[in-house]
């Protein structure tokens, strides 16, 4: 058996577009992700609204676009991904993180999973797999649906390096279950490490080439994957090894991927990738492995919100309230999450802590996207414009702009929807 292989790379703006296509061929993604099947591109959109290190950055997008463009890929072939969730709205975070910009610059199809798409159920996809399932059977005991276009198309994760409160770090496993999971994806949160560990198994099932490139340029610690604080780190990842690659990045974060993240050490022991990184080939810069990042990790300086919802999934609160998140009266916490991240906090606190990154080449690179252009020979960017201050929205606007979000949440929540679907028929 080869061993697992990470690409790791420093990277600069003037250099970024050369550089992800040297990191995409070191981590050998042409012989994955084949030429002659449909490949999404699996967007990450953590938060609808910009902040540095919680969603796919535009170069990020363009970067890998380009490096397939360059390759042979065929431009029709390839379509950019998204899922949805009850409190993120992707339209909106494509627009505010800048992909769809990319997706119709280089007139790209852009497929919204929860938007005409047929879905199927799990166990006709992937059959006997399922009594493998480590949780979900006992999740969902009904089964439940996937994307029927996943099957037989390639797939390419988008990730960022950053901490997640529920899964101390995440990255290409985690970058997995919006697409895969239907909207009651959040009944899995008691089991959220196992639960990554099966979808893993369905991908690699469905799917003709499981690849992902990791952002790392603007990595963030803390309650992620929304309230951070963002840093400057000027790393890529890359590798075909989604357990390999998420534990490069723990470690790197400065985590035990083996002892800290759950869902790496199960992968492992399962065979379903490599976590132990003695035993991972870092090819590339592999001396960046010597970096101490130390992060402080999600759990030291935890929100409000993100206490609470480990009393709800893991604590005292789990008994009186839990239960009531898989019934009608879920949407109480789709509107409560959206008020405390987009009506208090984004407003509140995330321009202090993107302040410290604004002024760096990334997020100049940013704020003048679409306005600056890469050289001549498409290496990067070198001039990437002057620093904005107003990535950030006026308060104003923000709170309106929370206060549709919630109603969203309200009116899109899977259990408002079945409500309508009862009462219409």
């Amino acid at each position: 058996m080869s061993k697992a292989k990470v690409a790791l790379i420093r990277t600069r703006a003037d250099s970024v577009l050369s550089d992800y296509h040297r990191l995409m061929n070191l981590a050998g993604y042409q012989d994955v992700v084949s030429k002659d099947a449909d490949t999404a591109l699996k967007i990450n959109i953590s938060w609808h609204f910009f902040f540095p290190g919680s969603s796919t950055t535009p170069w990020q997008l363009e970067g890998v676009i380009r490096a397939m463009k360059q390759d042979g890929y065929d431009s029709d072939l390839i379509h950019g991904c998204h899922n949805r969730t009850v409190v993120i709205d992707a339209h909106l975070g494509e627009r505010e993180n800048k992909q769809i910009d990319v997706i119709g610059a280089h007139g790209l199809r852009n497929v919204h999973l929860y938007e005409g798409e047929e879905w199927v159920n799990v166990r006709d996809a992937v059959g006997d797999l399922t009594k493998d399932f480590l949780c979900l059977n006992e999740v969902f005991p009904k089964g439940f649906s996937i994307p029927k276009r996943f099957i037989g198309e390639n797939i390419i994760h988008l990730p960022t390096v950053k901490t997640h409160i529920f899964t101390t770090t995440t990255g290409a496993m985690k970058n997995a279950f919006g697409g895969l999971l239907n909207e009651h994806r959040h009944w899995t949160h008691p089991v959220i490490h196992e639960t990554l560990v099966d979808l893993l198994m369905i991908q690699k099932k469905i799917h003709k080439g499981v690849f992902a490139v990791m952002d790392g340029t603007f990595a963030g610690d803390g309650p992620g994957p929304r309230c951070m604080i963002p840093h400057v780190k000027n790393v890529l990842l890359a590798s075909d090894d989604q357990v390999a690659i998420d534990a490069v990045a723990g470690k790197l974060m400065g985590f035990d991927p083996l002892e800290d993240l759950k869902f790496v050490r199960l992968a492992h022991e399962l065979g379903l990738g490599c976590g132990d990184i003695r035993d991972i080939e870092i090819v590339g810069d592999p001396q960046l492995m010597d970096e101490k990042w130390n992060f402080d990790g999600p759990f030291k300086k935890m929100t409000f919100a993100s206490r609470n919802q480990h009393r709800i999934y893991w604590g005292p609160l789990k008994k009186p309230l839990e239960w009531s998140l898989k019934t009608w009266l879920a949407p109480w916490a789709y509107i409560a999450s959206v008020v405390y991240h987009d009506a208090f906090w984004y407003p509140m606190y995330a321009k202090d802590n993107m302040r410290q990154v604004l002024d760096s080449e990334w997020g100049r690179l940013f704020a003048n996207w679409g306005e600056v252009s890469p050289d001549a020979h498409g290496k990067g960017y070198p001039d990437v414009g002057v620093a904005s201050p107003d990535l950030t929205r006026k308060v104003t606007t923000q709170l309106t702009e929370a206060m549709r979000l919630a109603g969203m949440a309200l009116v899109e929540s899977p259990e408002w929807l079945a409500r309508k679907r009862r009462n219409a028929a």
